[in-house]
């Protein structure tokens, strides 16, 4: 077997060929890797909205709170199922929400996107004890007053302590407070009054969804069940953590498969750059093989040093790549959330199962990238290769 130290020396002697190759691999694998973060921080950004014992009650067929209309009789009887537990003062644990989309100007561009905008109940709080507002005040009941989350707060027109945005033609919504959530979907919505949104939206006396905290996450089936087999009521119940995983399923894949085509055609690119280089090292390295035949290593000795050289060289740009594709994770990313066609921001969350799949994927592409080069080093006759 032919010591790796020969190939490694190999690649420091070609110090331009060597760093194009692997800038090239590196590329490719920044690319996969941060688009396999980003599509982490979509899953990880909705599914921290989500909580075992809470169960959202949606109209029968929507598939997301933007399509769902609960009326105002139904409120009551959701609220009043034996499932949910109750409050201190034998109050049902549970809120009605409804949720609509506005188009407001973007910070810093000439573009505009939709911002999703929740009317909450007072008790929003007390339902989500996680929530808090980090800075200004709450929003008061039947007031003009929003508050905005934390990950979307600047970002567009209005949407900043102290400013305003119209909910509607002459009527403005002065923004008292921000919210966080722990960097969950919530972060990226505007909350106000619930009466105010159904105004705004021509929805009186309709709200999205009901969600309620249950007395246990075992009571979800018996919930379901009341909810839907009271077919006048037109319901249907789902897991909180199972309609996030739903919501982030669409927007997940797109941004994977984007990453993915993206990364297979400058893949194509990378292995080319590759083949050359190696190509070009048989060619200029012929009197070493002529060498090495004759000092007795086999053809499948030669094959397996090309071979491990070009994956070498491809896991040396791959490690570049991906250690540069960690660095996105201080980096915030906004895209268009396919379930409510509102904007939401996501961050890079890096894990060490998508690095060792872009290092494999590094490997991968050095694998095809020197195969047929390697093959033609085996094969160069002694006597030819020894004269040059």
């Amino acid at each position: 077997m032919i010591p790796l130290s020969y190939n490694f020396r190999s690649l420091a002697v070609r110090k331009a060929t060597t760093g194009a190759t692997a800038g090239g691999v590196a590329l490719v694998v920044f690319v996969f890797s941060s688009a396999q973060m980003l599509a982490q921080g979509v899953e990880r950004t909705l599914g921290k909205s989500g909580s075992d014992d809470i169960a959202i009650v949606l109209s029968r067929g929507a598939d997301a709170e933007l399509s769902s209309n609960v009326d105002q009789a139904s409120i009551g009887l959701v609220k009043a199922a034996r499932e949910v537990r109750q409050r201190s003062g034998g109050t049902p644990d549970a809120v009605a929400e409804i949720v609509g989309v506005l188009a407001l100007d973007k910070v810093g561009t000439t573009g505009i996107s939709n911002v999703q905008v929740r009317g909450v109940e007072e008790s929003v709080y007390q339902f989500r004890p996680t929530v808090h507002v980090s800075e200004g005040r709450a929003a008061r009941p039947g007031a003009d007053e929003a508050v905005v989350g934390a990950s979307i707060r600047g970002r567009f027109v209005g949407l900043e302590v102290g400013q305003s945005f119209e909910i509607r033609k002459n009527r403005r919504v002065h923004v008292v407070g921000v919210f966080e959530d722990g960097g969950s979907s919530f972060e990226s919505e505007v909350w106000t009054d619930l009466d105010l949104v159904r105004s705004a939206f021509g929805r009186q006396a309709l709200v999205s969804s009901v969600r309620v905290r249950l007395r246990s996450p075992a009571d979800f089936d018996a919930f379901k069940r009341s909810i839907e087999e009271n077919r006048q009521l037109g319901l249907q119940a789902i897991a909180e953590p199972k309609y996030y995983a739903d919501q982030s399923e669409g927007t997940a894949t797109f941004v994977r498969g984007l990453g993915f085509i993206i990364a297979f055609f400058f893949s194509i690119g990378a292995m080319i750059g590759a083949m050359i280089t190696m190509y070009a090292a048989v060619a200029n390295r012929s009197r070493e093989i002529g060498t090495l035949r004759a000092l007795g290593f086999s053809k499948l000795n030669i094959l397996v040093s090309f071979l491990l050289e070009a994956i070498a060289l491809a896991l040396i740009g791959g490690a570049v790549g991906a250690g540069a594709s960690l660095l996105m994770g201080f980096v915030r990313f906004s895209v268009i959330n396919f379930a409510s066609w509102s904007e939401i921001v996501f961050t890079f969350v890096p894990t060490v199962v998508i690095v060792g799949k872009s290092v494999v994927f590094a490997g991968v592409m050095g694998l095809l990238g020197g195969f047929f080069p390697a093959i033609r080093a085996a094969r160069v006759p002694i006597l030819a290769a020894l004269r040059g």
